[in-house]
């Protein structure tokens, strides 16, 4: 005598469905954080810092508390990069920065993107004092993005020649200057 008989499709049904339990419950756990992503947070968190104190020096703006939150896309306004919000009169602030996770390129080539949205909010924070109406936000975007790539171009030309061993051109007198150059003065 045989045991109750089991329609062969009822087997393959059973296989199939305990398989796409065990295979969809692994892809839907999340990965544990790399060693590479761990990297990345660190060497972030210590450039952002560096460039902070460098940035609020040279637009002078070292009475401020400024803290930097690296955050998540989904954390931010789309198609941003970053915020800011502050308090005039306790002079404080905080920058929201995209986290170089979520950019599509590597670790290191994200970091001069999010120096860039870094020194774009410390501009508006500079302007913070200067009227604001919702009509001219979006022209107070384009100059602030406009000073922003300004300052950190200038920035990286500056720290190229330093790297080459070149010194700063020095003032020169109309004497000096060959024909056809402006000497300001």
């Amino acid at each position: 005598m045989h045991g109750p008989s089991v329609p062969g499709f009822l087997i393959h049904f059973i296989l199939l469905a305990l398989f796409v339990t065990f295979v969809g419950g692994a892809l839907a756990a999340p990965p544990p954080p790399s060693a590479d992503a761990h990297a990345c947070a660190v060497r972030t968190g210590g450039f952002l810092d560096g460039r902070l104190a460098f940035w609020q020096q040279r637009l002078n703006l070292a009475d401020w508390k400024v803290s930097i939150v690296v955050s998540h896309a989904s954390d931010l306004k789309p198609k941003t990069l970053g915020n800011i919000h502050w308090d005039s009169k306790k002079k404080t602030a905080i920058i929201h920065v995209l986290d170089a996770s979520d950019y599509q390129v590597s670790c290191g080539d994200a970091l001069p993107d999010m120096e860039m949205t870094l020194v774009h909010e410390l501009i508006h924070l500079e302007l913070s004092a200067l009227p604001r109406s919702p009509a001219s936000r979006h022209e107070e975007e384009l100059a602030v993005n406009r000073i922003a790539d300004a300052l950190v171009r200038l920035d990286r030309q500056e720290e190229r020649s330093a790297a080459l061993g070149a010194k700063p051109d020095a003032p020169r007198s109309r004497e000096d200057a060959p024909a056809g150059d402006i000497v300001s003065r």
